[in-house]
């Protein structure tokens, strides 16, 4: 709520996105309709709107001539070299290059012709899709409007507080509401497809991490014995290091499956791709590392004896403390090195500036931060020392000095190399709580198996009172609190509208908003600042 009050000025506390827009019957448009329908409904707060239109012409065309001004840009660079160079074939070259920049010079003009033709407002008007930014007069009426539901038909009328416009996923707003769910269920089958199939090499990974049955899989493995060492090595940090590699991908692959499950913002998908990748190293890095011994005896055995489980849980996790001890060590050192050294994206920033010229831009590209990885890795690490703060405490100095140096690290890379993309306003915290309450549950459940496999049955049904406590605190939590990390407290919106109108701010604000919401493809850029800049104004918001 602090957050929300000092940046309070931003158009999106002031704009709803509006979804689901009825056709209007008596001008064939959406636009008319949502001017009728919010002017109708909200007289005292309604300001404006910016429709939508299905620009995907107007991209294929603006980034053709991004290549073409990005040629001629090169050869005039490359004619002025041969020109301060004498000699006939050189001059004979300049002349040349002098023809082929004429040449592109009419396929640019023609390209920008074609472009403003479809950007005039008749051309627009046809391609108008059910979807609007609204803008209202104060913090209050876009609160109201964006919480509220507008419709007696619920399918109808949508509304949600708008991102922040550069958070904005501009491709996901033309997905039509009734294929969404398509989209989604699309998601869930690919993740748990994903996550089955990743059973495998985790499988095999723990494999090698238990030698004796590295030799009854791979008899040739008995020649590492013969090396002083390396057996060590082999059978306790390389299994860490392999499986380390294999989930190097995974987040990047749940935050190409959100992107495409309709989200309207880049940071619900993140925010969606962080809870897909906890649960996934939960399953894949953690349960499954437990139980891979023994796979199939060991779900077959929990199901048909589910009270036995939390035995089954201490048995397992007992047995798998140096794989995990390995675990946080090679996470925190090769990890957060990579971190630094950047060295992926690194080698992707150069393939893509050799390819698209990303680096003769004037506004090169820049990272965020990626919450999506770093936020899962680090609750998984959590959840880890939880568990093991009672099987094996000799862990907790090693998670101490992971959280330290990842501490460093992050400070490092927010403050001087990631980019902030949009604000966070603390959202992840609610999944950061909820993902410290899951792992102290789950070290709950571990402490009673583990007084049952020491015999001591009053310390086991002890527990049992302090795993209910925690579960009611859980709940309560939500109820208390969770809230407020999805809504925008009309009490607030009202009072950072008094504090505006303290200020002389509220016009300036909302007025600002207006023409914040422009789709890309309608913004002035930077073939607008060429030489051979297109003069025509681009539309604007109604």
């Amino acid at each position: 709520m602090q957050q929300l009050r000092n940046i309070r000025d931003h158009p999106d506390q002031f704009t709803a996105l509006v979804k689901e827009i009825p056709l209007c019957s008596e001008h064939n448009a959406y636009g008319c309709n949502v001017d009728h329908f919010f002017s109708r409904n909200y007289p005292c707060s309604y300001l404006s709107y910016q429709i939508l239109y299905d620009g995907k012409d107007i991209e294929v065309l603006l980034e053709r001539a991004k290549y073409i001004l990005r040629k001629i840009k090169d050869l005039r660079e490359r004619s002025k070299i041969k020109k301060s160079n004498k000699g006939s074939l050189l001059l004979d070259a300049s002349q040349k290059d002098v023809l082929e920049i004429s040449v592109q010079e009419e396929m640019f003009q023609a390209l920008l012709s074609k472009v403003h033709q479809l950007q005039s407002e008749d051309m627009l008007k046809k391609r108008e899709l059910p979807v609007a930014f609204v803008t209202f007069k104060s913090r209050w009426g876009a609160a109201l409007a964006a919480q509220s539901q507008q419709h007696s038909n619920p399918t109808l009328w949508t509304t949600e507080m708008a991102p922040e416009p550069r958070d904005v996923s501009w491709r996901n707003l033309a997905i039509p509401f009734k294929v969404l769910l398509l989209y989604r269920t699309g998601v869930v089958l690919a993740a748990s497809l994903l996550t089955i199939f990743f059973a495998i090499p985790v499988t095999a990974v723990q494999g090698i991490a238990k030698f004796e049955k590295l030799k009854k899989w791979f008899p040739p493995a008995i020649a590492i014995e013969l090396i002083p060492g390396l057996s060590s090595i082999v059978t306790g940090y390389l299994p860490s290091a392999i499986l380390k590699g294999f989930i190097y991908i995974v987040p990047f692959t749940m935050l190409a499956m959100t992107k495409v499950s309709g989200s309207v913002s880049r940071s619900k998908e993140e925010l969606k791709a962080c809870s897909m990748v906890f649960y996934f190293l939960v399953g894949n890095v953690f349960f499954l590392s437990l139980i891979s011994g023994s796979l199939l005896d060991e779900i077959g055995a929990s199901f048909a004896h589910p009270k036995d489980f939390p035995s089954h849980l201490a048995s397992a996790v007992s047995a798998q403390a140096d794989f995990f001890v390995t675990y946080i060590l090679t996470d925190g050192l090769s990890g957060f090195s990579l971190e630094i050294l950047q060295p992926g994206l690194l080698l992707w920033d150069g393939m893509m500036s050799c390819i698209y010229g990303r680096g003769t831009e004037k506004n090169p590209y820049l990272y965020s931060l990626p919450y999506f990885r770093a936020v899962p890795f680090a609750s998984l690490s959590f959840l880890i020392g939880m568990v093991y703060a009672i099987v094996a405490p000799l862990l907790l100095p090693f998670l101490v000095g992971y959280f330290c140096l990842g501490y460093i690290v992050y400070i490092n890379q927010i403050e001087d190399v990631y980019e902030t993309t949009y604000e966070t306003c603390g959202r992840y915290w609610s999944y950061i709580h909820h993902y410290i309450l899951f792992g102290i549950i789950l070290m709950q459940i571990t402490m009673i198996g583990l007084f049952g496999l020491k015999s001591k049955p009053a310390a086991s049904l002890a527990t049992v009172p302090l795993l209910l406590f925690t579960i009611m605190f859980s709940e309560y939590c939500k109820i208390h609190f969770l809230p407020s990390f999805r809504h925008y407290p009309i009490q607030n919106a009202v009072e950072n509208d008094e504090l505006d109108e303290k200020n002389g701010r509220m016009d300036f604000n909302s007025k600002n908003a207006i023409n914040s919401y422009l789709p890309p493809y309608l913004r002035p850029n930077e073939l607008m600042d060429s030489e051979l800049r297109f003069t025509q104004p681009l539309l604007s918001a109604v």
